[in-house]
């Protein structure tokens, strides 16, 4: 069976690699002359823990290739996974560009009946209108293509692990045929596989996206509230995680989600809900709830400082999250422009996504990135944290106390335990805490 895959983005890519771990043979097609060159030598255009690795090994093995041939590539293709992102638009809504794109290169390209399979986010019904959109343009050459959804579950900085050893396998189909050739192509996963009618398939990940970010913003909401009647976020957390119909997953309070499903899902759904006159209510409250919550620690720390002119902040994590260099809705982005149009003369470190940093925030004379959170902290008057990193969490908090002319740390994810802040003699701010002052 030939296996074409494309986009080389986190969904591509790592579908590809994995499709290629378990035996089959892969091609990855991308327009990016440059990236593909990477590829070919052995450097992910992505991070992503473990991707590289095996990357290199099954391009050396010979069952996974790189190349920007699209009409090669789709001419005899037998399943053609589509990879691409479907960013949004300025209204919400899902921007279907890209998937159209490679959407027009198969019908150019494509000389026999084959099976499309659409991995990216997509609003419901978009697989059946590519169905009809493909045939009605390929009738003339005596071929079919039929179409399927089989959305992605990955999370970035777990990716592989996410797609090798996944809790479950969703595909929605409308034949036999293309059941059956699902079904083999996933069968070395050994892993469940939920069959569906196309519309479910493509529902079931925008809920399972939306649910898991509705309860961030719950347990962010509830985190506020304790902090104002004297309760404390981690252990109502603890408490709630022994009821399975609950779980302990996603009851960690901060300053909000980002990265690239979360954020445009949300809206997504939001916007094709309103689209049909239908309010879901408690997506639109999880929307509203994150953007409030990106602005956690600045909020906190008006009630400390007026302005921010002329002082030095130390700004620990730039990413959404640790294990990716993927800025995309980080909560960094907002506040990091704040601080900068007060004046403040900052210092960030992130292990991995200063690069990424440097192409939003250009020629900023008053941010200089450094090698080390110690770099960061050196002479701070103020200590801002947004991502979790172990290089991050790892420095205690007796450092920052040594480091800074005054340590007063607002920390947006948690990091620290009070009972280190009290013994540190740390002024410190936290997400659904009481606060620590210094002695």
């Amino acid at each position: 069976m030939k296996i074409v895959v494309a986009g080389t983005g986190y969904v591509g890519l790592v579908t590809g690699v994995c499709l290629a771990k378990v035996g089959h043979n892969v091609v990855c097609i991308d327009i990016n002359e440059e990236k593909i060159y990477k590829m070919k030598n052995g450097i992910s255009p992505i991070y992503e823990p473990g991707l590289e690795e095996i990357m290199v090994e099954m391009h050396e093995k010979g069952n996974l290739n790189f190349t920007t041939d699209y009409k090669n590539s789709y001419k005899n293709a037998d399943v053609i996974f589509i990879g691409v992102g479907t960013p949004e638009k300025a209204d919400g809504s899902a921007n279907l560009e890209y998937i159209y794109k490679v959407v027009d290169q198969i019908i150019e390209s494509a000389e026999k009946s084959c099976l499309v399979v659409i991995k990216s986010t997509v609003p419901i019904g978009t697989n059946k209108e590519i169905e009809l959109y493909i045939n009605e343009k390929i009738a003339e050459k005596g071929i079919k293509i039929e179409v399927a959804s089989n959305p992605e579950f990955l999370a970035q900085g777990t990716a592989v692990n996410d797609t090798l050893h996944a809790k479950r396998i969703v595909v929605g189909v409308e034949s036999e045929d293309a059941k059956n050739i699902l079904r083999e192509i996933y069968e070395p996963f050994n892993i469940p596989i939920v069959i569906t009618n196309r519309e479910s398939a493509e529902m079931i990940k925008y809920a399972s996206n939306d649910f898991l970010a509705l309860k961030i913003s719950f347990m962010n909401e509830i985190a506020n509230l304790c902090e104002i009647i004297g309760a404390n976020i981690e252990d109502v957390a603890k408490g709630m995680s022994y009821d399975d119909r609950i779980g302990k997953k996603f009851l960690k309070a901060g300053v909000g989600y980002g990265g690239s499903c979360f954020p445009k899902d949300t809206k997504a759904l939001h916007w094709l809900a309103e689209n049909n006159g239908h309010e879901l209510k408690t997506i639109k409250a999880t929307i509203e709830v994150n953007e409030n919550q990106k602005y956690k620690l600045l909020k906190k720390s008006r009630r400390k400082f007026k302005s921010f002119k002329n002082l030095n902040v130390a700004f620990l994590g730039l990413t959404f999250k640790p294990g990716t260099d993927d800025l995309r809705e980080a909560p960094s982005i907002p506040n990091m422009r704040v601080l900068l149009d007060e004046g403040a003369n900052i210092k960030a470190y992130d292990p991995v996504g200063v690069e990424n940093f440097k192409k939003i925030f250009k020629g900023e004379k008053n941010l200089k990135y450094v090698q080390t959170p110690e770099e960061a902290l050196e002479d701070a008057d103020v200590a801002f944290v947004f991502t979790e990193w172990k290089q991050i969490t790892g420095v205690e908090l007796k450092k920052y106390k040594e480091l800074m002319k005054k340590a007063i740390i607002f920390d947006g994810r948690n990091c620290y335990k009070l009972e280190e802040a009290i013994s540190a003699n740390v002024e410190y701010h936290s997400i659904g805490r009481n606060t620590i002052f210094m002695e």
